[in-house]
């Protein structure tokens, strides 16, 4: 789609457009509030379970892995129904692990605690598919800061869901749960309100109209096959496309080096009697991170190039990797601020590289590819993250995040040798 097609007499886009992003924003901070709620406690609530520290890690890693699962239905729903169904269809499965993952902890049946984990995932899903939404109507010269946008409005309730520990346990108490638990009938409640605001209000279907304009500017071959949301389409558009190449190669490797080093950071926090609390505190910060400057990292993209913004993120991602590293076990400063640059780290990756993703494909190609990078971002995260309890165990905790700078350096070197292929956008800048 091209910029004139969104702006010469087609007002109605732009007011979609705008009640998109808001209703984006909306269900983001209060799925944010239930994503981050669990994933605070989901280490230590699996090792309670476990009682194994190597285990430890697998309740993240099984979160990550359904997040990336789920993205399949996910998409192939979006490619035939629009974006609404899919991102309800996330947040209804996310719910229902919620209550699986209560019922494990009051058995203490590890494996079912992982089967809640795995559908748990459906919110991360929902929640990282809502920035392609926000950028279906998006125009070109604004998509980054437009996707950047419904990624950010994840910072109010993803700092807050960590911070909620503390009040979660007496809910627990109050509901004669086990503790941890009461982080999960937060989770719930977030999950519910964000699909009803969904429901009610991501009228018209961003995509759907979005494929409506493209069709008025470009009328499709009525022979062409309507598009399903394969992996196997997906998987041919990426290695067709260099700068969709890119922009997968990117997402997958930063979100692996992020999950590698939080997933195992209450532990390491936990080995030197940090509170919960401050284990809470540390990760919001490292939400915040993640979340509060992608409107700044969108606007870089839009005005610098997601391969510039690439190169940028491999190196805030090695320098968190390094302070994370050389910290103490506990409570410090030079944690603190390497899981806030590490959280940093990640938006840029994440920003630049679904833009780029995005305006290298047309309105029928995103859901098939859209659900490939995410799905191999999940893949790679959930790899990464059952690695690192192996790491942490038979190693430290330093070796865990040097080995995870080097997986940041293939991101910067990723850019270097992609970056000029493919330059031009098939629909954006």
């Amino acid at each position: 789609m091209t910029t004139s097609s969104l702006r010469t007499g087609e007002p109605d886009l732009q007011q979609a457009q705008a009640r998109t992003v808001s209703t984006l924003v909306a269900s983001q901070v209060l799925g944010g509030v239930g994503v981050a709620s669990g994933i605070a406690v989901m280490a230590l609530l699996a090792l309670r379970i476990s009682g194994s520290e190597q285990a430890s890690g697998l309740g993240t890693t099984a979160q990550v892995l359904g997040g990336a699962l789920i993205t399949v239905p996910v998409a192939r729903l979006m490619a035939a129904r629009g974006r609404r169904p899919g991102l309800l269809l996330g947040y209804a499965l996310a719910a229902i692990g919620c209550g699986v993952i209560v019922a494990a902890a009051s058995l203490g049946s590890f494996p079912l605690m992982l089967l809640g984990s795995l559908l748990f995932g459906g919110a991360t899903t929902s929640n990282s598919q809502a920035r392609y939404a926000g950028a279906d109507l998006a125009l070109p010269a604004r998509r980054g800061r437009d996707l950047a946008l419904v990624v950010w409005a994840t910072t109010v309730g993803s700092v807050l869901g960590p911070n909620l520990v503390g009040p979660a346990e007496g809910v627990a108490d109050a509901l004669d749960l086990p503790a941890l638990t009461g982080s999960f009938v937060f989770a719930l409640v977030g999950f519910a309100l964000a699909a009803t605001v969904l429901a009610l209000r991501l009228r018209p279907d961003p995509l759907l109209l979005a494929r409506e304009a493209a069709a008025r500017e470009a009328p499709a071959d009525p022979a062409a096959p309507l598009p399903h949301g394969s992996l196997r389409d997906g998987l041919r558009l990426v290695r067709s496309r260099p700068r969709a190449l890119l922009g997968v190669v990117t997402m997958a490797l930063g979100h692996a080096v992020m999950i590698s080093v939080m997933v195992m950071t209450p532990l390491h926090m936990d080995h030197g009697g940090a509170s919960l609390r401050l284990v809470g505190l540390v990760i919001s910060i490292h939400i915040l991170g993640m979340y509060a400057f992608s409107p700044v990292t969108g606007w870089c993209v839009d005005r610098f190039g997601g391969p510039v913004v690439a190169m940028g993120g491999a190196g805030l991602l090695i320098a968190a990797c390094l302070l994370a590293g050389l910290s103490d076990q506990g409570m410090s400063g030079t944690l603190t601020a390497g899981l806030f640059l590490l959280g940093l780290g990640w938006s840029a990756t994440l920003v630049s590289g679904s833009t780029m993703l995005t305006s290298a494909l047309t309105p029928d190609e995103r859901p098939a590819t859209q659900g490939l990078a995410d799905l191999l971002m999940g893949l790679a995260g959930a790899g990464c993250g059952a690695v690192a309890g192996l790491v942490l165990e038979h190693g430290s905790y330093a070796v865990l995040a040097f080995g995870a700078a080097g997986i940041a350096a293939l991101v910067g070197l990723s850019a270097l040798l992609l970056g000029r292929a493919g330059a031009a956008p098939v629909s954006g800048a």
